[in-house]
């Protein structure tokens, strides 16, 4: 009996670091919406300031992916606008397939942008004018904006696996994997960004407890990706890539064992406001770190 092994077919797409940062930004606006919009519900109003950091950080982040996105593609802005508008003469319209997932990708990093940046304008203005929408109307903007976020901080993983190159299509946890990363590392920004902020210090332990449960769930994640491409054969293209994984293992770590200390320090009363200082400026540089490696290795490790 003759058995045909499936072939990786496709050329090598030679992306450069401009597309790890397009990964990495991604993420973490899509991230920060999302958890800053979970924090938004938590219906307690101290949590408010620290939503708003979030809001503040999803809007410059997400006008940063297309700059990076098209320097990668290496097209024109004006070939970047054909991809969401036909300019066919006689064929005029929106430039939406649905069957292709770059497409859709461009298309929800759009309509993302579109929340991230009322978000950002709303969480600006309440800092000078109070809150400018009311509130029940500004969580389910919010919401839906959150739908959209955990989208576009997943997609790009989803988009890899759909490929035919090596690695990226032997699993299916990419798109997982990218989203849980995605929300360690900005509950870990968000947590850096309002580490000197006395107004939103109620925050702070809760940023890195669910930091802690992001990362929970990433280290189950990594576990079935190299599960995965090891069953498919191609776990040896990792060995050259270790220390970058090396680095994303060491931002799991800090993030699991700074939530259970804050578990603790909930749980028991103590702790002092100086050492949780300390400790997030650590914890939050290495889970960033590792986020960014994590997705190097995933990138080039295929190529």
């Amino acid at each position: 009996m003759l058995v045909l092994a499936a072939e990786h077919f496709v050329r090598s797409p030679q992306w450069l670091w401009y597309i790890l940062f397009y990964f990495f930004f991604a993420g973490l606006a899509g991230g920060s919406y999302a958890v800053a919009t979970m924090l938004r519900l938590s219906g307690d109003p101290r949590d408010d300031a620290a939503a708003r950091v979030g809001f503040l950080i999803a809007g410059p982040l997400t006008a940063i992916c297309p700059i990076f996105l098209t320097a990668d593609l290496g097209v024109s802005w004006l070939r970047f606008w054909h991809m969401l508008v036909n300019v066919t003469p006689g064929d005029t319209g929106l430039n939406f397939k649905y069957w292709s997932p770059m497409s859709v990708g461009v298309w929800a990093l759009l309509i993302f942008g579109f929340f991230a940046g009322v978000s950002f304008l709303e969480a600006w203005l309440s800092l000078r004018r109070g809150r400018p929408l009311a509130p029940a109307l500004n969580r389910v903007f919010n919401v839906v904006g959150a739908i959209v976020g955990i989208y576009v901080a997943s997609y790009t993983g989803v988009l890899l696996s759909v490929s035919n190159q090596p690695v990226w299509s032997d699993t299916w946890a990419l798109g997982g994997l990218f989203l849980a990363s995605g929300l360690s590392g900005s509950a870990a920004l968000m947590a850096l960004l309002i580490r000197n902020r006395p107004e939103a210090s109620f925050s702070l332990g809760r940023l890195h407890q669910a930091d802690g449960y992001f990362s929970a769930l990433e280290l189950v994640l990594l576990i079935v990706f190299f599960v995965t491409i090891g069953a498919a054969g191609t776990l040896d293209r990792e060995l050259a890539w270790l220390p970058l994984w090396a680095l994303a293992v060491v931002g799991i770590a800090a993030s699991l064992v700074e939530a259970r200390g804050h578990m603790r320090t909930q749980v028991s009363g103590s702790g002092t406001a100086a050492g949780i200082r300390i400790d997030t400026v650590v914890v939050s540089v290495l889970v960033l770190v590792g986020v960014l490696a994590l997705r190097a290795a995933v990138i080039f490790s295929a190529q």
